[in-house]
């Protein structure tokens, strides 16, 4: 049993490391980065049957939003075609840690994140 831990917390950390975010602008004169965020918010979280996430005015209409499990199954994918977006959760959500990624036409990571499912 403490292997299978071991072994998801592995995997778990595996995939985490691979996010990245897009820190492009430069805003002030002593160097820091900004980072722009093109998710504004997502709730609720923890969430037990849907989720919401609201979109910065600025972001790409090819833009796709995904979901995956804590051990990397994608879970849900739906283009960005709106400023807001609603995911339900059907039988196949578990109580646990899920990631969300939003990326670009060419699969690039533009941002990323987690949530909670409480059930």
């Amino acid at each position: 049993m403490k292997y299978q831990y071991t072994l998801i917390l592995c995997s778990f950390l595996m995939v985490c490391s691979s996010f990245t975010t897009d820190y492009s602008l430069m805003n002030n004169a002593f160097g820091s980065v900004g980072s722009p965020t093109k998710i504004q918010k997502f709730y609720p979280n923890p969430a037990t049957q849907f989720i919401k996430f609201e979109f910065d005015k600025s972001v790409d209409k090819s833009y796709t939003l995904e979901i995956y499990n804590f051990i990397g199954r994608k879970m849900a994918s739906s283009i960005v075609t709106e400023a807001k977006l609603t995911f339900y959760f059907n039988d196949a959500y578990y109580r646990g840690l899920y990631i969300f990624q939003l990326r670009d036409r060419s699969g690039r990571i533009i941002e990323s994140g987690k949530f909670q499912v409480i059930r």
